[in-house]
């Protein structure tokens, strides 16, 4: 958390500030590459801006060179290009572009578990082998969720981001969704979760059933003595 990076202004943060206190979105990438990281920038953009969540206020997103060589030129314009292929308005602060500092970037792979080898070519040309990976990151530093490929679901990203807020979660609807959907890590998606909903419906109808019966047993009992009073004063009389 307390790794510093370089964002595209060139303004330098710790980790921790740039996250701000929220479930933050990070992918690790290098911006001159010709391969995975194209699509996969390119299908981040289009799925935050589909996200049915507010950026900047419920998560934050991080794109992290690995590249020890590039700068904040490099990723302004990859931002920029990004940024602009949204079909909406974005807030520009939730989405960083950042570059290493001191070999930040290096570390904070490593402590991600996320690996990539340097290769290069014949003619001199330096490539970069890796995998396309999001990784969920909570608001106190723990990795919650890798959501694997170079393509995402928006609804997948939701979950993944409600359950890293954990008790941060505010709105009823988030907490159900939580509540009714689970991560299949073989399909590598959120599945509804049939049993552990069904078993909740029984043991709420079997509660108000219940609840029947009581409230049921009392109003006989309340006829019961109110037909023993009047046969009293019929007697009475």
């Amino acid at each position: 958390m307390d790794l510093t990076f370089s964002d595209e202004d060139g303004k330098s943060k710790t980790l921790k500030e740039y996250m701000a206190g929220k479930p933050t979105i990070i992918s690790l990438n290098y911006f001159r590459c010709g391969g995975i990281c194209t699509p996969q920038l390119e299908d981040m953009a289009k799925m935050l801006s589909r996200l049915d969540l507010a950026e900047n206020t419920d998560y934050k997103a991080l794109t992290i060179s690995f590249a020890p060589d590039e700068t904040p030129p490099l990723a302004k314009a990859k931002k920029k290009t990004h940024i602009e292929s949204m079909n909406r308005a974005y807030v520009q602060d939730a989405w960083h572009f950042l570059i290493s500092e001191n070999n930040s970037s290096a570390i904070l792979a490593d402590k991600v578990g996320f690996t990539y080898k340097k290769t290069v070519s014949k003619a001199g040309v330096t490539d970069w082998i890796h995998a396309a990976t999001l990784i969920i990151i909570s608001p106190e530093g723990k990795i919650t969720r890798y959501l694997n490929g170079i393509e995402q679901l928006p609804f997948d990203v939701k979950m993944a981001v409600l359950e890293s807020a954990q008790g941060k979660v505010g709105p009823t609807i988030a907490k159900t969704l939580l509540y009714c959907f689970t991560y299949d890590p073989k399909g590598k998606t959120y599945v509804f979760a049939w049993e552990k909903v069904v078993a909740t419906v029984i043991l709420i109808i079997t509660i108000l059933f219940f609840i029947w019966l009581v409230k049921a047993g009392r109003r006989d009992q309340e006829e019961s003595n109110k037909d023993h009073q009047n046969q009293r004063r019929n007697l009475d009389e």
